[in-house]
């Protein structure tokens, strides 16, 4: 069944906007129900943090994650698709009951979509500090103005939900704590969704990538997650299937060619380098490591594999073109490669008077060790000669 359900997905979706981001496929809800019934259902959640998860461990869950990344909607069937289980992570973590029971229970049910708006136009948006979609308190009620863009899952028919970051203390000191974050219904008064940005071309319907404007909008004060000035915290909490070609260039089938089986093993080094940091999930150091080389070793595998088909990679008679494509987008959907880079570089450069005192001590204990033994510290290349002494043939 999942080798011909994303064909289904797709053609039931049509090719015109209007249609594209109106439908929804039967065929989820049919997947859906069966996964269900085989409890493969909400497996992102981690155990031991969240009450309402299936109960796996982070890796547990990244072993599953590679098979769902097979199929374009299978981790929607499984209720475990971006943006909803960021978002469900949010408020499992930080909701309050009256929130979890207005939006976690139904998007945990997989009745409801929801959305995350974070991005804005013209400011630089990796920087969350940057956010300035204004938040202003009147009354019992908070307003917004503003714009978002890249506002993943917007597009949906059935997204019930965005989760919105705002500025709303500006003047504070800190910028860490001028920003929050607002559950606000998607179909809201003063909401208008502009357009669908596509992504090389796609445009990922029915979820979509949302440009969206703010005039006046109104929520109450109980739509806040976990209290003015939290946003930044609570952001920071949140953040191949290939068939070979049967064809034989130079009498040879593909994988029987050197270069091919050159580039099998360096993807393959590539996959397992990537898997073993991507496991590291506690440290910060190695998340950011996995943000960098992760998107950028699949890149590359999926390069070398359109490379590999020839003309045919780039057309649509395969999946190529599009896993390139997300694999490109990720280098920036989870933070630019370069701030990952940077905090790595930040991080590093604290190890620097560590790495000082140990070379002092270890050059201490040379001394120490010269010393007992009676040996003089001297360079076994050194000459000393001068023009004047300077041995002659």
């Amino acid at each position: 069944m999942k080798r011909c359900a994303d064909a289904v997905f797709n053609q039931i979706l049509g090719v015109g906007p209007t249609d594209r981001f109106a439908k929804h496929p039967q065929i989820l809800e049919d997947l859906k129900q069966e996964a269900r019934e085989r409890g493969l259902w909400n497996l992102f959640l981690a155990k031991g943090h969240y009450a309402e998860g299936a109960g796996y461990s982070n890796l547990e869950y990244g072993l599953m994650a590679e098979q769902l990344g097979k199929s374009q909607i299978v981790s929607e069937v499984m209720n475990c698709a971006a943006p909803d289980t960021g978002n469900m992570e949010v408020l499992a973590k930080y909701g309050t009951q009256s929130q979890k029971q207005q939006w976690l229970a139904p998007l945990l049910d997989g009745k409801i979509r929801s959305a995350f708006l974070m991005t804005e136009p013209n400011i630089a948006s990796s920087d969350a500090t940057n956010i300035q979609l204004q938040i202003v308190r009147e009354g019992n009620e908070y307003v917004l103005n503003g714009s978002k863009w890249w506002s993943s899952g917007a597009g949906d028919p059935r997204c019930e939900l965005d989760i919105v970051m705002g500025k709303t203390d500006p003047s504070n000191p800190s910028p860490h704590k001028q920003q929050s974050v607002l559950l606000v219904p998607a179909r809201t008064p003063g909401i208008t969704v502009h357009r669908m940005l596509s992504v090389f071309g796609y445009d990922d319907a029915p979820h979509g990538h949302g440009h969206i404007s703010f005039d006046n909008v109104r929520v109450p004060l109980s739509s806040i997650v976990l209290g003015e000035g939290r946003g930044f915290e609570i952001i920071q909490g949140r953040l191949a299937r290939i068939h070979e070609p049967k064809i034989k260039p130079f009498g040879k089938l593909l994988h029987e060619h050197g270069l091919v089986l050159r580039q099998a093993a360096q993807a393959r080094i590539g996959i397992d380098s990537a898997r073993l940091v991507e496991d590291a999930k506690s440290a910060l150091k190695e998340i950011a490591e996995a943000k960098v080389l992760v998107p950028d070793m699949l890149q590359r595998v999926i390069d070398d594999v359109i490379q590999i088909y020839g003309a045919e990679g780039i057309s649509q008679d395969t999946p190529l073109a599009y896993m390139w494509a997300c694999a490109r987008t990720m280098r920036m959907v989870d933070g630019p490669d370069e701030v990952h880079l940077l905090q790595l570089g930040r991080t590093e450069s604290k190890r620097i008077g560590f790495v000082q005192d140990r070379l002092e001590r270890q050059k201490q204990l040379q001394g120490e060790c010269f010393r007992k033994y009676g040996v003089e510290n001297v360079d076994p290349l050194y000459m000393g000669w001068t023009s004047q002494t300077k041995p002659k043939l």
